[in-house]
């Protein structure tokens, strides 16, 4: 257990109390109101709801539990996977769907690293024990292109590339309806979701996050976009268009119709990173890999070409 104390800064005056915690100690929401619920939470040394809403000022005392141990790389062949390039440097791989990009706690399937250990790939030691070398990652049912590093300086160059937002990172998506416009750009933060922890929203005072996108194709029902990242957020593109409501096809996580993704054969959101761009981080000169869409896309994209 350890104890913290903190003055509530101005940016978060008049916030709830659980939000807070989450903010400042770097908590999931659900954590933090499990704290301060508990009483692990105090304000100006006493407990308080964790609905009531704080002032700048105040200050926050937090009993924190002890980290839980990391989870550990397990090598395990990962069926699909396949690496697209390999140096020293760096290892592109196309990710297949049911694939996490790192162990995480709660995650007992496969993983990116773990597959790349399977088969002999030695990667950085940069970064968190469970996720060294990965610069970025893809959703468990997001297919596509993943980079990770494989020296300390391709981690290095490569994380403060996508910080900077120096990669380009593409996408194709199948959305619900017809957008309009057909071409546009979505500028608005995200954050957890409030009220559920798995899920994240637009909501004001999030993480800036902005998408830009193209229709290419219309469909009876829906819409396919090519879909460019100038942010990486969690679920990014899940998020922002759902908050179009025009949501991936197949993605039941963020309100999309089970009932159409069911009459296209899809088991998750139609989502595929099918480009990824960047200068190496040793030579500095210009790399670009594509990825075709696997054939469960492929064919949901078949049948709504012939029903158009």
């Amino acid at each position: 257990m350890t104890r913290r104390e903190l003055p509530v800064p101005d940016g978060l005056d008049g916030m709830r109390l659980d939000q807070a915690v989450s903010r400042l100690f770097g908590l999931s929401r659900t954590a933090a109101a499990a704290l301060v619920e508990a009483g692990d939470a105090l304000v100006d040394g006493a407990p308080r709801p964790k609905s009531e809403r704080i002032s700048a000022g105040s200050w926050l005392e937090v009993t924190l539990p002890a980290p839980r141990e990391a989870p550990a790389v397990v090598p395990e062949r990962v069926s699909g996977l396949r690496v697209v390039y390999s140096d020293d440097d760096i290892v592109v791989v196309d990710k297949p769907a049911g694939v996490a990009a790192h162990p995480s706690p709660g995650w007992t399937g496969p993983t990116v690293v773990g597959g790349l250990a399977a088969i002999g790939q030695t990667i950085a030691t940069s970064g968190a024990a469970e996720r060294q070398g990965v610069v970025h990652r893809l959703d468990v049912g997001t297919t596509g292109l993943m980079v990770v590093a494989k020296s300390e300086l391709a981690y290095s160059v490569l994380k403060r590339a996508f910080k900077s937002r120096e990669v380009d990172k593409r996408y194709r998506a199948v959305v619900q309806g017809h957008l309009d416009p057909l071409r546009g750009t979505v500028d608005a933060p995200i954050d957890r979701h409030p009220t559920q922890d798995y899920k994240w929203a637009v909501v004001s005072g999030g993480k800036p996050s902005i998408t830009h996108y193209d229709t290419l194709e219309a469909f009876p029902g829906a819409s396919l976009v090519d879909v460019r990242l100038e942010t990486g957020r969690t679920h990014q593109i899940r998020v922002h268009f759902s908050a179009l409501r025009h949501p991936c096809v197949g993605d039941l996580t963020y309100g999309a119709d089970p009932t159409f993704a069911a009459r296209l054969g899809l088991t998750r959101q139609w989502l595929h990173a099918y480009r990824l761009g960047f200068a190496h981080p040793r030579t500095n000169q210009d790399v670009s890999f594509v990825s075709d869409y696997p054939d469960d896309l492929d064919h949901a994209l078949y049948l709504l070409r012939e029903r158009a």
